[in-house]
């Protein structure tokens, strides 16, 4: 038979790579949320799931159990096989530790696979990151990267990752670069998804003398940031990037690639345009639609980034005097 084993018992050995977590959930499940550094191995798809799931509520329990086992009896050798090819130790879930998951431990068991089970599944999980966030596991000493837009803060601090140095890449767990245009070219992270990434670096990073993060607002597009991370960063030392207006044009067509997604910077233009002057916004637009990308991103830093930041960080940072002023 398998066992059981709670959350707390699960992660440390998830983080020292002792444990390997498989996701028995529809692979659109497993996208959505998981736990990360979790594999999938579904015991229904999406098209099978959905099937079971409208006998479920139309017909009967019944009808829909008998239906999942014709689906898993028809896949069961291959289904079986693939949890063989995983080496190691290993913990199966779903999302309340119920059906799905309950049944994945007891067919493999009676195949001399043996594997735990997650008590209260994934959702179990998610409480158990809600508390890490509460009471975060990270040193409460900080260096914050701080500039204005195009500096190339998320560059430096990924080169700083490089070698060695704990940092925290807010952006980089949203899947987001932050601004309005921060969404194109990726798929943004949704709140569980970040939480459960910042929660597993912060756990990571608890033995650092200090922490080097990037200076966010208080959301990274849909992601909101919690709130002692940002009383950290308005209690710790500004590293404050400063590049010539040039290169940080430069930096952000490199980044954010508007020759290869045109038609999404427009779209995400749309959005911000009337809150600079008219005769400013027509030209940006303009500027996007045939192409001169060095112009439109010079006009929006200069009438809307560059004065939004100059109103809400650099201003205080002046005003606090606990800064160290960079220049690239």
């Amino acid at each position: 038979m398998f066992s059981n084993i709670s959350v707390n018992e699960l992660m440390p050995l998830s983080e020292q790579k002792k444990m390997v977590l498989i996701d028995v959930r529809s692979p659109s499940e497993y996208k959505n949320f998981s736990i990360p550094g979790s594999i999938n191995i579904p015991f229904f798809d999406d098209t099978e799931r959905a099937e079971i799931g409208t006998l479920y509520k139309q017909a009967s329990v019944e009808a829909a159990k008998v239906r999942g086992l014709e689906i898993i009896s028809a896949k069961l050798p291959e289904f079986v096989q693939r949890f063989k090819q995983v080496e190691g130790s290993k913990t199966v879930f779903c999302w309340r530790g119920g059906m799905r998951s309950r049944t994945t431990a007891t067919l493999l068991s009676l195949m001399d696979v043996h594997v735990s089970r997650l008590e209260g599944g994934i959702r179990e999980y998610r409480r158990w990151v809600v508390s890490q966030l509460d009471q975060p596991e990270a040193p409460f000493k900080a260096y914050v990267l701080n500039g204005l837009t195009g500096t190339g803060k998320t560059r430096i601090l990924k080169a700083l990752e490089k070698q060695g140095y704990p940092v925290i890449d807010l952006e980089g767990l949203a899947n987001h670069k932050g601004s309005i245009f921060g969404h194109i070219g990726v798929e943004p992270h949704n709140q569980k998804m970040f939480d459960s990434l910042l929660v597993q670096q912060c756990r990571e990073l608890e033995k650092s003398p200090f922490i080097l993060f990037e200076a966010e607002s208080a959301r990274i597009g849909k992601i909101v940031i919690p709130s002692w991370l940002t009383e950290l960063k308005a209690n710790s030392v500004q590293l404050i990037i400063d590049m010539p207006m040039e290169e940080r044009i430069k930096e952000i067509i490199e980044d954010y690639r508007p020759v290869e997604y045109q038609a999404e910077c427009i779209a995400a233009f749309q959005r911000i345009k009337t809150r600079m002057p008219l005769n400013i916004s027509k030209q940006i637009e303009v500027a996007l639609e045939v192409g001169e990308f060095p112009s439109a991103v010079r006009l929006l830093l200069e009438y809307y980034y560059d004065s939004r930041y100059q109103h809400t960080g650099l201003q205080y940072l002046m005003r606090k005097k606990k800064y160290c002023k960079l220049g690239i």
